[in-house]
């Protein structure tokens, strides 16, 4: 009797100790975290290998016990006759997996054990075996725990997962191993009865279902194995073991059938199918899940691993959808059984259905709920929901902003700033665009509640603004420090048009937290419009540039454009281009703001200066602190303001004190404006932005 391990992802755990029992009746079976322990022969060692479905590798313990350091760990390898095990022409690899408070990474270890191997040959042999990680012809297994650490054969080789059916995948695949404990859970093994998967994409949970059966052993298409080099394999019992497999197999007694809308995906899981030997036993098609109904008359398991919406932009695209299906449901599966994996429990609790049991589990390192379903008289009744606060609220306020709208020169506006609450998010509409940003929500609020409360506000929003499902755009607001100042999101690169008081600008909903154009600085920009006629224009901290568009716009004899970001240049440049203003009278410049204004000599009729609350970019010397740069700031901007100039100072500090008796100190005398400066869409949050007009005392 030898000690095997074997390891599979966690929370599998128990499913595997009820599959090894099954192999391998006369066992006594241990669990421990992601792994399976037990005594057992070689027989059961190769039973294991070609038929466990939920393993990822076999592991014939050589040695076992104490190695707190690395001399130990040396020691502990030592004790193994390895002569006995592989000849020294053979290559090796050496996976090693934990550490300890001496050996602090796993190549450290892996190391270490070679060492050990490397000096017993040189000793008997006065040769060594070589290190080969791509092909090597015996692959060994160390685990450390603590002080306790055990070195393995990996009968295996390669993890047990890997059916090599799989050739081609859509995103996220699901790993085989644990599509099969999906299957098990369900309750579908046993059943005897038909399975469907709508949404199968490359078809793993179809064909692990072929497999099963069929009684198809999973090891069976594997052509390499870590034992086929290995001393002390026999040959011969594994033919055995593999003609006796051969022998189980079956024709499949009930239907098996999935769909998915992509078509190309299709055709990944109809190859896949074929290379498993199980393609006469599934039917796969293009098919939408909202739509399909499986050509059968007797109710059975729908078993799907649905998409996840792991980006935000994913994430309001499938809402809608899983409404659907979840309605689609009701009508047409009474008395299915449903297990649906998914790391998004927002996205299922849009089915409107109450799950019975769910389980946790990992797919790789993505966490995971599996959830179960009786599609009973309960779970098919029709939700009528109750009245909405939010949609009731969203309609109100688009009420009251309908007659101000008509008097805007504008497509971009808010419609809804945490007027409730428990619905703490802020609505802008750009065009036929909307951009739903969270904030982030009180600690005493769970954030379990959050979620569902901005899901269900996800779901109102494009029928209440009349807007495309796609074309709704999630953010998560929070308070930014530093380089997170205008943190970007994503690549996606999509800029469209949107227009303002006779400017347009180009706007990016995607890619970063803010968009290129703060909304509540409309106003702002149409008194700097006002005020630019004839006058040589500065601004600081620009951005993508708006307030020098529309000053340029209002006749400025010369704008001065200024920020420390290339890409922010360029966006402003494109807003120029746009609204077709050319010429040397623009300039642009790329700087820290504090020390432009140290550096250069001209003379400005009106500055404006909106910076960031707090920054501390490795494109600056020092941090910048609004509160306690400002006056600094605005004294080295006296001396570049001309005689009769105005400086437009604004941030958007909740808390900022102007130092006004500073100011008086320097020269320099503030008049508060920001009331004059907030837009009707703005009103219901009067603290967003301060705004001041300072000049010459």
């Amino acid at each position: 009797m030898q000690p095997l391990i074997l390891t599979t992802s966690k929370g599998l755990e128990e499913l595997l100790k009820a599959e090894v029992e099954r192999l391998c009746p006369e066992a006594e079976v241990a669990i421990k975290p992601g792994q399976v322990r037990l005594e057992a022969e070689l027989a059961d060692a190769y039973r294991l290998c070609l038929w466990s479905r939920l393993a990822n590798r076999v592991l014939w313990v050589l040695e076992q016990g104490s190695a707190d350091n690395k001399d130990q760990l040396y020691e502990l390898a030592g004790r193994v006759n390895w002569g006995r095990h592989f000849d020294v022409d053979q290559k090796l690899v050496i996976d090693f997996v934990g550490t300890n408070r001496q050996i602090r990474n796993s190549q450290f270890g892996a190391l270490t054990v070679k060492d050990a191997i490397v000096d017993q040959f040189m000793d008997l042999y006065e040769q060594r075996p070589s290190i080969d990680k791509q092909d090597p012809d015996i692959r060994l297994h160390c685990r450390l725990w603590r002080d306790q650490a055990i070195i393995a054969l990996d009968l295996s080789g390669q993890s047990l997962h890997q059916r090599h059916y799989r050739q081609q995948t859509g995103e996220a695949p699901l790993k085989e191993h644990v599509a099969a404990a999906v299957l098990y859970r369900s309750g579908w093994a046993d059943s005897g009865k038909p399975l469907a998967d709508p949404m199968c994409g490359a078809g793993t949970l179809l064909i692990e279902a072929a497999l099963m059966a069929a009684n198809i052993a999973p090891g069976l298409a594997r052509q390499r194995w870590g034992f086929d080099h290995w001393k002390n394999h026999n040959q011969s019992l594994w033919q055995s073991l593999r003609d006796h497999a051969v022998d189980q197999q079956r024709e499949p007694a009930m239907v098996i059938s999935g769909r998915d809308e992509d078509s190309q995906v299709v055709g990944f899981a109809r190859q896949n199918a074929e290379r498993a030997g199980v393609k006469h036993y599934v039917d796969i098609a293009q098919g939408d899940a909202c739509e399909w109904v499986p050509d059968t008359e007797q109710p059975g398991y729908l078993v799907s691993n649905p998409p996840y919406g792991e980006r935000l932009s994913e994430l309001t695209a499938l809402l809608p959808i899983f409404d659907r299906w979840g309605q689609h449901l009701k009508r047409h599966f009474a008395d299915w059984h449903l297990a649906l994996l998914s790391s998004n429990r927002d996205l299922l609790r849009q089915l409107k259905l109450r799950a019975h049991k769910e389980y946790s589990l990992y797919n790789g390192r993505l966490e995971c709920q599996l959830a179960l379903y009786r599609m009973d008289e309960a779970n098919c009744q029709e939700r009528i929901q109750g009245h909405n606060d939010f949609e009731n609220r969203l309609k109100k306020n688009l009420n009251k902003l309908k007659g101000w709208l008509k008097s805007q020169d504008t497509n971009c506006y808010r419609v809804y700033d945490a007027d409730l609450p428990e619905y703490n998010i802020a609505v802008d509409c750009y065009g036929d665009w909307a951009v739903v940003q969270e904030y982030a929500a009180p600690k005493n609020i769970p954030e379990s509640k959050t979620r569902r409360r901005l899901m269900d506000a996800l779901m109102v929003l494009p029928q209440v603004l009349n807007i495309e499902e796609d074309k709704l755009v999630l953010k998560v607001r929070q308070q930014q420090k530093g380089t997170e100042q205008y943190q970007k999101l994503a690549q996606e690169k999509d800029f469209i048009q949107v227009y303002e008081n006779g400017a347009r600008f180009w706007v990016n909903l995607k890619d970063y937290l803010d968009t290129g154009l703060f909304l509540d600085h409309r106003d702002t920009r149409q008194l700097v419009k006002s005020w630019s006629r004839g006058q040589h224009v500065l601004n600081l901290f620009a951005y993508t540039g708006s307030v020098s568009v529309q000053a340029a716009l209002g006749g400025a004899k010369s704008v001065t454009t200024v920020d420390m970001s290339n890409t922010y240049l360029d966006w402003a440049k494109k807003n120029f281009r746009l609204n077709k203003l050319v010429g040397s009278a623009y300039q642009f410049e790329r700087a820290d703001c504090t020390q432009y204004l140290q550096s250069q000599k001209r003379q400005y009729d009106l500055i404006f200066i909106d910076p960031p609350s707090f920054s501390n970019s490795k494109r600056m010397d020092n941090t910048w602190d609004v509160q306690r740069d400002h006056l600094a700031l605005l004294t080295d901007a006296k001396h570049s303001l001309s005689a009769d100039g105005k400086i437009v100072f604004s941030n958007n500090l909740r808390g900022f004190k102007l130092d006004e008796k500073g100011l008086e100190q320097v020269g320099l005398r503030a008049e508060n404006i920001s009331a004059k400066t907030l837009p009707t869409d703005f009103k219901r949050q009067p603290k967003i932005h301060h705004c001041w007009v300072i000049t010459h005392g």
